[in-house]
C-alpha cells in the first residue's frame, strides 16, 4: 500500500494544484489509489453542492468527498468510459464537464488556473490507454473472446429475467435471445 507521504510527493511534483478543501480527502488517497495508479493531475471543486477533490490517474478518475457526518463518498469513472471532456475559465474560477456514458459530471469552482492541465491529463491518459490497448499482443483474444461469451450469458440472464417478470411476452424473448446469439 502507498504511504500518503509518497504521494504528497507525488502531487508536489506536478506543479501547480488546487487542493482547496480537501486535505481529508487527500489523506485518504492512499486508501483509494491502486499500488499500480500514478496520480497525472488533481483539483478541486464544487459538485452536488460540496467541494470533492477530483484526480485523474493513468487508468480512472476519481472524485472525493469528505463529510463529518456521512463520511466518504468516492465516485469513479473508468478512462476508456469517457466519451469527452471539456473546460471553461472565467475570471477566478473555471469548471471541468466530464461525459462518460451518457452521464454528464460538471465540477464547477475549480482554480480557473487548474482546469486545462486537468483537461490536458485525462486528455493525454485516455490516449495512452488506447495505444497501449492497440499495441497489447494478439494472445489477448481469447480473454476478449471469454469476457465476450460472458456478456452473452448476462444479457440472457437478464432477458429471462424480463420474461419471468412478465415484460416480455414468448415471442418477444425468442427474438431478442435470437439477436444475442447472433442468429437473427
Amino acid at each position: 500500500m502507498r504511504t500518503l507521504e509518497s504521494i504528497q510527493e507525488e502531487i508536489k511534483s506536478l506543479g501547480e494544484v488546487d487542493l482547496f478543501g480537501t486535505a481529508k480527502e487527500v489523506s485518504h488517497l492512499p486508501e483509494i489509489l491502486h499500488d499500480d495508479e500514478n496520480i497525472k493531475y488533481l483539483t478541486s471543486g464544487l459538485t452536488d453542492g460540496t467541494t470533492w477533490l477530483i484526480v485523474c490517474t493513468q487508468k480512472r478518475i476519481v472524485l472525493l468527498d469528505y463529510g463529518m457526518f456521512f463520511g466518504m463518498k468516492q465516485s469513479e469513472m473508468a478512462l476508456e468510459n469517457i466519451n469527452s471532456i471539456s473546460y471553461q475559465t472565467g475570471l477566478l474560477f473555471g469548471s471541468i464537464e466530464i461525459w462518460h456514458g451518457g452521464a454528464r459530471m460538471l465540477i464547477e469552482n475549480c482554480d480557473k488556473k487548474t482546469v486545462k492541465p486537468f483537461a490536458d491529463a485525462v486528455n493525454a491518459a485516455i490516449k495512452a490507454l488506447k495505444e497501449n490497448q492497440q499495441a497489447a499482443p494478439s494472445t489477448a483474444q481469447p480473454q476478449n473472446a471469454a469476457a465476450s461469451g460472458d456478456d452473452v450469458v448476462s444479457k440472457l440472464e437478464r432477458l429471462a429475467a424480463l420474461k419471468e417478470k412478465g415484460i416480455l411476452t414468448d415471442d418477444e424473448f425468442a427474438a431478442q435471445k435470437a439477436k444475442i446469439l447472433g442468429m437473427a
